[in-house]
């Protein structure tokens, strides 16, 4: 691997668990400035406090908040976007590229892709496009990959999310990040098909801080890498404990009462 790619990977993952705690705060052009990501200075503050190893936003948001004083977290700079406003938000488009991602200091990029969508060759070729860029660069890249499209029945089933992981891998992504699929073994099966670390996303925000800790914890001991979610990290009302709950499972392996009652619940 390139000397400059194991050492953007090393801003992103523990060095000595080999596994990741990302928080994703890209919604702002999705859905808007929703809650939790009205203060990006205050966010990215506690995603860093709690412990998170990094941010994940588009390039506009940098300058917002990212770097500050006495702080530091890994940077990923996504470049798809959608908004829920559009009669086709799971159609991604590029609207950054690479060259864009290192003039601003970032440790990597990503890519989503929704595999199902009627523009799904679109996506996949960017996704390739970005990975052949990013490669001759030494920057790593972060593969979002869904299953979201007429023929999807169920965008959590094993088989379409291996597939999903697949297509990250194959396409040159360094990371993939998948829903989680509802148990151990099964998830099992999607990290053995993948060569490449295994990240969860969040999904819709859960009412219970336990259900999310054990979703965590039960990847971890699948085989993920960890994860990078989003709304169920920042929109929570006591964000900082989370974020250090979750380093306390994914570096840690504590198990998941001892990092609820790190929490206070």
């Amino acid at each position: 691997m390139q000397i400059g790619k194991s050492i953007r990977l090393e801003r992103i993952f523990n060095r000595n668990t080999e596994r990741t705690i990302i928080v994703p705060m890209d919604h702002g052009i999705s859905v808007g400035p929703i809650e939790g990501l009205r203060d990006m200075r205050e966010a990215v503050g506690d995603m860093v406090q709690g412990g998170a190893n990094a941010v994940l936003m588009h390039k506009g948001l940098v300058r917002c908040g990212h770097r500050m004083e006495g702080r530091d977290v890994g940077l990923i700079v996504h470049l798809s976007a959608s908004t829920s406003l559009s009669p086709f938000p799971n159609a991604k488009t590029l609207v950054g590229t690479v060259e864009d991602a290192l003039r601003l200091g970032a440790d990597a990029v990503s890519v989503h892709v929704n595999l199902g969508d009627e523009t799904e060759a679109r996506m996949l070729q960017d996704l390739g496009d970005v990975a052949s860029c990013a490669q001759g660069w030494g920057v790593p890249v972060l593969a979002m990959v869904y299953a979201r499209g007429p023929k999807v029945k169920d965008e959590f089933d094993p088989e379409t999310v291996a597939h999903c992981a697949r297509v990250g891998e194959e396409l040159g992504a360094d990371i993939v990040k998948v829903p989680y699929t509802g148990d151990i073994d099964s998830f099992g099966t999607v990290v053995d098909g993948c060569c490449i670390p295994v990240v969860i996303a969040g999904g819709p925000k859960l009412d219970s801080t336990r259900d999310f800790l054990q979703m965590v914890s039960d990847s971890i001991r699948a085989g993920g890498s960890g994860l990078s979610v989003g709304r169920n990290v920042f929109q929570h009302k006591n964000r900082v404990r989370l974020v250090e709950a979750l380093h306390k499972i994914v570096h840690e392996d504590e198990d998941v009462d001892a990092a609820l009652a790190y929490i206070g619940e």
